[in-house]
Order: C-alpha cells, then sequence, then structure tokens
C-alpha cells in the first residue's frame, strides 16, 4: 500500500465507460421489448396458415405458412434494429455520459490541486443548482475554510516562533553581560532573567492548553458558569485592587456541558483582560451569566478606551496587542483572546466582540446548554 497515494487497486472500466454500457444496454432491452410487443401483436392478428384462393373462379391454390414467412421477413430486420440501436447507445451514451461527468472532472481536478497544496483554486462551477453543483460549492467552501486555516497556523506558528525567541534572545543577552562584566549587579541580571523565564514559562504553557483546547481532548461534565465567574473574580480580586478596578458579578445558574478546567481559563481570561485593559484608578468590569433558549450565556463586560469594530474584530488573533496593554505595562503573552476563542469553539459555542458605545469592550460566550 502506498500511503502517499492511497490503497492499490485493480484497474477497472471508467465511470463514463460504465455510464455508456448502461445506456446502450437500457436502449438495446427497450427495443427488444418492444420488437417482443410488435411481434406479439402481429401473432394475435395472424393466422398460423392460410388459403390462396384464385379470384377468377374462386378456386384454391393451396395452403401457406403465414406465420413463418412473416418471421423469415421479421427477423432480419429487427436484428438490423438491434444494431442499430446498440451502435446508437454506445455512441450517444459515450457523449452524454461525458457532459453528465463534465462537472465531476472539475471537482476531481481540483482535488488533485489542493493536494498538492494549492488551496487558493476554485472550481466556481456554472449553471444552475443541481447536485454536481452542490459537491462543487460545498468543496470550495471547505477549500476557503482550510486555506485560512493553512494560513492561520502559519501565521501562529511565525508569530509563536518570534515570542519564544525574544525572551530566549534577552536571556542569552543577560548572560554575555554577566559573563562580560563579573563586577556586574547579579542581583539585577538575576531578576531580570526570572522575569523573562517567566514569560516564556507562560508562553509555552499558554501554547499547550490553546493545542489542548483545538484537539478537544478533554472530558465532558456538567459546568455552572455562574460558579466560574465567582471563582474567577475571587481569584483576580487582587490584581483589580492593584489597577483601582471594581469587579461585579451577577446573573442565574447558567448550566453547560465541557471541561470545567478549560471553561475556567476562558472565564479567567475574559476578567483579566477587562481588568488590565480598563482605566487605572477608576475602572469597572461587570461579569453576567444567565440563559437562553438553548444554551447558557457568559458575559464580562469593562469600561476603557474608546474601541473600533475593526480593531475588536481582530482582537482574538494569537499575538494581537492593543495601545491599551502596552501603557498598561502588562504585555502578556498575547493568547488571552485567542485561547478563549478557541475554548468556546471547542465546546460549539460563539463569542462575540462588541465595542461598548462609551468605551470599553462587551464580550459574550454563548455554549450549549446542559
Amino acid at each position: 500500500m502506498d500511503s502517499g497515494t492511497g490503497p492499490d487497486r485493480a484497474p477497472g472500466l471508467s465511470v463514463r465507460a460504465r455510464l455508456t454500457l448502461s445506456y446502450a444496454g437500457f436502449l438495446m432491452l427497450a427495443g427488444v421489448l418492444l420488437l417482443a410487443a410488435v411481434w406479439l401483436f402481429l401473432l394475435r392478428y395472424v393466422p398460423d396458415r392460410a388459403m390462396l384462393i384464385n379470384p377468377d373462379d374462386n378456386s384454391t391454390n393451396g395452403v401457406f405458412p403465414v406465420r413463418s414467412g412473416l418471421l423469415r421477413v421479421f427477423a432480419p430486420r429487427a436484428a438490423a434494429v438491434l444494431v442499430f440501436l446498440l451502435a446508437f447507445g454506445l455512441v450517444g451514451g459515450w457523449i452524454l455520459a461525458g457532459r453528465m461527468l463534465a462537472p465531476l472532472t472539475r471537482i476531481a481536478d481540483a482535488t488533485r490541486l489542493a493536494s498538492t497544496g494549492a488551496l487558493a483554486h476554485r472550481i466556481r462551477l456554472p449553471g444552475r443548482r443541481d447536485e454536481f453543483r452542490d459537491l462543487a460549492d460545498t468543496f470550495d467552501t471547505m477549500l476557503a475554510r482550510l486555506e485560512a486555516h493553512v494560513a492561520g497556523q502559519r501565521r501562529f506558528a511565525a508569530n509563536a516562533s518570534h515570542e519564544l525567541r525574544t525572551p530566549l534572545a534577552v536571556s542569552k543577552t543577560l548572560l554575555e553581560v554577566a559573563r562580560a562584566d563579573p563586577g556586574h549587579d547579579t542581583g539585577e541580571i538575576i531578576d531580570r532573567l526570572h522575569a523573562v523565564n517567566t514569560r516564556a514559562i507562560d508562553l509555552t504553557e499558554a501554547l499547550l492548553l490553546l493545542s489542548r483546547a483545538e484537539q478537544r481532548s478533554f472530558t465532558l461534565e456538567p459546568v455552572d458558569l455562574s460558579l466560574l465567574a465567582e471563582e474567577a473574580t475571587e481569584t483576580l480580586l487582587p490584581l483589580a485592587e492593584r489597577h483601582g478596578v471594581r469587579v461585579g458579578t451577577s446573573g442565574d445558574i447558567a448550566l453547560t456541558t465541557g471541561s470545567r478546567a478549560l471553561l475556567l481559563q476562558l472565564t479567567t481570561n475574559l476578567v483579566q483582560n477587562a481588568i488590565v485593559h480598563n482605566l487605572p484608578g477608576r475602572g469597572v468590569v461587570r461579569v453576567d451569566t444567565g440563559v437562553r433558549p438553548g444554551g447558557a450565556v457568559l458575559t464580562v463586560e469593562n469600561t476603557g478606551g474608546s474601541i473600533s469594530p475593526q480593531l475588536a474584530a481582530t482582537l482574538t488573533e494569537p499575538f494581537r496587542r492593543g495601545a491599551e496593554r502596552v501603557r498598561a505595562g502588562h504585555p502578556g503573552v498575547g493568547l488571552g483572546l485567542a485561547i478563549v476563542e478557541t475554548i468556546t469553539h471547542a465546546h460549539d459555542g460563539t463569542l462575540t466582540l462588541t465595542p461598548r458605545p462609551a468605551g470599553g469592550l462587551r464580550v459574550t460566550v454563548e455554549l450549549p446548554g446542559s
């Protein structure tokens, strides 16, 4: 078996050839049935034998076999008709099968191109909607999503490499400084190395969490989002106090099914982002939970600077950083909302980011109900 091309199979007739034979065979069968019907009709009204009468004197000249004579005349003509139907069925069937399978050929060509990595190609099958066009449109949609996914993965890999390279480069520089100047303050170098190493560890753990959520390698269990909201806000209360941000929770019991650890990480990321990206000394964060028809809802809303809809649409991209985070002095690892989006999708939910008219952001997570 060739792992690159699929299982080895014995060669067989093409679909076009099989359709052609099917068309020709059906046409032959219809011809045979038609000729049989004609023959039975003739037998019904033609006697087996007939007497030949002389019209001059009404005398009988003898008895002649009518049916046998008719058969000698009918049989060769019927055979000629069947030969014509066979030839016509083969030629016509070959042409019709080619026309019918032309869309499938375009789809197969696009599939071969996609297998080589050319994901930008689209079939764009013209004409009215039918089974082939539905298949082509579905394949085009799949290609578009696959192309976007591959582009996102490449961009993510490049960004992750850059983000991981930065702390390693800083650590190397600090070690070179310490080696070149043994009298340098080692305490300062150690503190900076500790900070850089902590950032690298946080980034690695975030990447592992992101990979785990994408693979959906978790056990499903009943989860109450209201309890997760309370736990996340209590954990982040010291951070909120340092930033002078007031955090409040409210809402009803919101039951869903999923990984408690991942959903707690989702809630924690949202609350932490809402605290950091806020008005220092006078910011407010509201965490609400509730239920909607068929689902549970978690909403995290914070005050802050004005955010355009265009910027809000890009905040879930990996390693996306806004000016507010830089000014706040908390660069993070740039994966907070990317992890939130991945965990939401892994739980078959939807994530909505809406800028507030007065500034800040409202993030809504809708998950299937338990």
